[in-house]
């Protein structure tokens, strides 16, 4: 490709130690690398932070972009200009569907993935042409008018009046022509077909409330990428980033503790026969700064993780922060409630639902049957959820109950489909 047919690269900055892993910070569609500044400060400890601005956005150049794949190239091309081989990525919205093309297109350079506030498909291709003709007759003030209401929840946008105001002059001084091209992007983006091959190591993250992309779509994507890890965040809606800087950054960092490691060669040789210092991958490294990370279970790394400490973890990521928060969940018995509490977790979690040999949707599958056949419905309607966060969609799940009817009896299985939707009712429903 002559220079002349390369790709153009996107405004960008960098921040953090000069000799730091990079780890590149996507932004929306309608923002600015800004949405990030409350990430910097913890991400900036332990790596170098590269943020860009998406064509038009933030007074940077208008030359406009109409595909994802377009736009991951640019970025490629960008990051080949500033010396980076090797990254980790998180992007939202815009920015996420630009990291699925960077793992599909480049998987030996995207050492983890984080996809915030994203989709395989983002609505339908009619409407984003249409609000793309809108805003080039139009301009974009009365659209960053009604930017708050798609990217924060009720509660925020009343306490936060001076972050509301930042967004919506934020979007309304993106360049018309650059925000109706990325709406043509977002038109014809669609990977469904390609999850399948995404290898890179994913964390897909999203707000609770979120309307523009819903859990719904991050449950799509987690049933589509292998070995994706999902986290919800209460009480925030679409920009979860701004909403709950504190919350996305220890996500972030825990998943890209415990997925990347920087340098993809050979193993180091030990210099002696003491045990070798942890890598990357080690969930739980000596004398951690904070807890063990939540999001990935490596059982092959260097050093066994606590199963104590990985069932808890693997249990609050299908079933909640805590058992007893959750509404009809099984409350721990009498005086030994606490020890058989630590039984479950250790060796129910922590042991079986850590084994590599099944993935989770498959043990979801198979932990639902069993629940059936015992008549166990609390449990069911906790394991209904954890099915839920295993990538398991509504469909499947009552394909697998219809299946518990002829092996497990049709009036256990009758019982099973009243729980099991119900649960799927309260998960899926639009927040208020």
């Amino acid at each position: 490709m002559s220079d002349e047919q390369s790709p153009k690269t996107l405004q960008h900055r960098i921040d953090g130690p000069q000799d730091a892993p990079v780890l590149v910070l996507g932004p929306s569609l309608g923002t600015t690398w800004h949405m990030w500044d409350r990430q910097i400060p913890e991400l900036t400890r332990q790596w170098r932070v590269l943020r860009y601005d998406l064509p038009g956005h933030g007074g940077a150049p208008a030359d406009p972009s109409v595909s994802t794949v377009e736009l991951a190239d640019r970025l490629l091309r960008t990051l080949d200009e500033a010396g980076v081989e090797r990254f980790g990525y998180a992007g939202c919205d815009l920015g996420g569907a630009i990291g699925t093309h960077l793992a599909l297109r480049a998987p030996q350079r995207v050492a983890s993935l984080a996809l915030i506030s994203s989709a395989a498909r983002f609505g339908t291709p009619d409407a984003w042409r249409q609000l793309g003709l809108l805003v080039r007759a139009n301009g974009l003030d009365q659209l960053a008018l009604s930017a708050p209401e798609r990217w924060f929840a009720p509660a925020f946008r009343a306490a936060q009046a001076a972050i509301v105001d930042w967004s919506v002059q934020m979007a309304r001084a993106v360049h018309p022509e650059c925000y109706s091209a990325a709406c043509e992007a977002l038109a014809t983006h669609d990977v469904n077909t390609g999850l399948g091959l995404i290898t890179v190591p994913t964390l897909v993250l999203v707000g609770a409330e979120d309307q523009v992309t819903p859990p719904a779509d991050a449950r799509a994507l987690i049933a589509g990428i292998p070995d994706a890890r999902l986290a919800v965040v209460p009480g925030a809606a679409h920009l979860v980033p701004v909403e709950q800087p504190a919350a996305v950054s220890e996500l972030l960092v825990r998943h890209f503790e415990a997925t990347w490691t920087a340098q993809p060669a050979a193993a180091p040789v030990p210099q002696s026969p003491a045990p070798p210092a942890p890598s990357a991958f080690d969930p739980e490294p000596p004398a951690p700064l904070r807890p063990a990370p939540q999001l990935h279970g490596d059982t092959a790394a260097a050093g066994r993780p606590d199963p104590y400490a990985e069932g808890d973890r693997i249990r609050r990521e299908l079933q909640g922060d805590a058992r007893a928060d959750r509404p009809g969940a099984a409350e721990p018995a009498g005086e030994y409630g606490g020890d058989f509490e630590e039984f479950v977790t250790r060796y129910a979690w922590g042991e079986v639902w850590n084994r590599p040999g099944l993935d989770r949707r498959t043990r979801s599958a198979i932990t639902l049957t069993a629940l059936v056949a015992g008549g166990h419905h609390t449990e069911l309607a906790a394991h209904t959820r954890a099915a839920l966060r295993s990538g398991l969609t509504p469909a499947e799940i009552e394909e697998v109950l219809l299946h518990t009817a002829v092996y497990c009896g049709v009036p256990a299985a009758t019982s099973a489909f009243a729980v099991a939707r119900r649960v799927i009712r309260e998960e899926t429903r639009p927040r208020e």
